[in-house]
C-alpha cells in the first residue's frame, strides 16, 4: 500500500523582507529547529481546468476551495516516489490528503488516463475530484526553496520559509530543472504558520516588534494572474504592430 497522509490545519501566510526574517529567526532561536532536511527545494505541478476554473474560483475568496498537485522534494521519475495532494480550505483551515506513489504511475493516470494505483479513502477522493472536473490537466510547473522549522517542545506548531519561487508553462515535468518567472521581489521571503490552535505568546510578541501582518498569498494564484497579465501584453502589443 502506499504511504498516505491527511491533516487539517490552519496556515498563516506573512510576507518578509530580509532583515525581518533575520529578526524572526533570532526570536525562533530558543524555540524551533531546522528539520533534519535543512534547506530543500521543493517541485509541483498544479492541474487545473482548461478554463482555469479552480484558481479562478480561489482567488474569489469563497468560503471553500480546492486544488490537486503532485509535489517531489527532488528531481523525480520512474520508480522516484511523488506525492498526489488533495489540498481543501474551508472556513480558513486546510485540510490535505496526500498519496505517495511512483512518479511513472502518477504520471500514467494524470497524463494519459490510466486507473490510479491505490484504492484507498485517499485514492477515492483524489480519483473523484479528477473525474468531476473531467477536462484537469498540468498547467503550471512551481519551484521554491523551503527551510522547515519544527517547535522544540513537542507540539505540531511549524513554520517555514519560502524562496526563490519560480513557475513556468512550460516542461511541466518532476524531473526537470528548475527555472522560470519569479513570484515575489528577489528580497522577500514567504513565511507560513501552520498551527491546530493558536499562535505561541513568543511568536506573537516577534510578529509584533517586526510590524508583520497575516496576509492572503497563494503561489499558485499568483503566478496565474502573472501569466495573465503576460498574455494581455502580448495580445496588446500584436493588437498594437498589426
Amino acid at each position: 500500500m502506499a504511504y498516505q497522509m491527511t491533516f487539517e490545519r490552519y496556515e498563516l501566510k506573512y510576507r518578509l523582507n530580509r532583515q525581518q526574517k533575520a529578526q524572526i529567526l533570532q526570536s525562533m532561536k530558543d524555540h524551533m529547529k531546522l528539520d533534519r532536511y535543512g534547506r530543500v527545494t521543493i517541485r509541483n505541478i498544479y492541474f487545473d481546468t482548461d478554463t482555469y476554473r479552480l484558481i479562478r474560483h480561489s482567488l474569489e475568496s469563497p468560503a471553500y476551495k480546492e486544488k490537486l498537485r503532485v509535489r517531489s522534494y527532488r528531481p523525480a521519475s520512474g520508480d522516484a516516489p511523488v506525492f498526489v495532494e488533495l489540498k481543501k480550505k474551508y472556513q480558513h483551515v486546510v485540510y490535505k490528503r496526500r498519496l505517495e506513489c511512483p512518479e511513472s504511475e502518477v504520471r500514467k493516470y494524470f497524463y494519459h488516463g490510466k486507473p490510479l494505483p491505490e484504492s484507498s479513502q485517499i485514492g477515492n477522493e483524489i480519483r473523484y475530484f479528477w473525474n468531476y472536473y473531467q477536462t484537469l490537466r498540468p498547467v503550471v510547473f512551481l519551484s521554491y526553496e523551503r527551510e522547515a522549522y519544527y517547535a522544540l517542545d513537542g507540539s505540531d506548531f511549524r513554520v517555514t520559509f519560502d524562496e526563490n519561487i519560480l513557475y513556468r508553462e512550460n516542461d511541466l515535468t518532476l524531473g526537470s530543472a528548475v527555472y522560470g518567472t519569479p513570484v515575489l521581489e528577489e528580497d522577500q521571503t514567504l513565511m507560513e504558520l501552520k498551527i491546530s490552535g493558536g499562535i505561541p505568546l513568543w511568536m506573537s510578541a516577534a510578529l509584533t516588534r517586526n510590524h508583520l501582518y497575516k496576509t492572503s498569498f497563494s503561489k499558485y494564484g499568483t503566478a496565474y494572474q502573472k501569466m495573465q497579465a503576460a498574455k494581455k501584453e502580448r495580445v496588446q502589443g500584436e493588437i498594437q504592430y498589426a
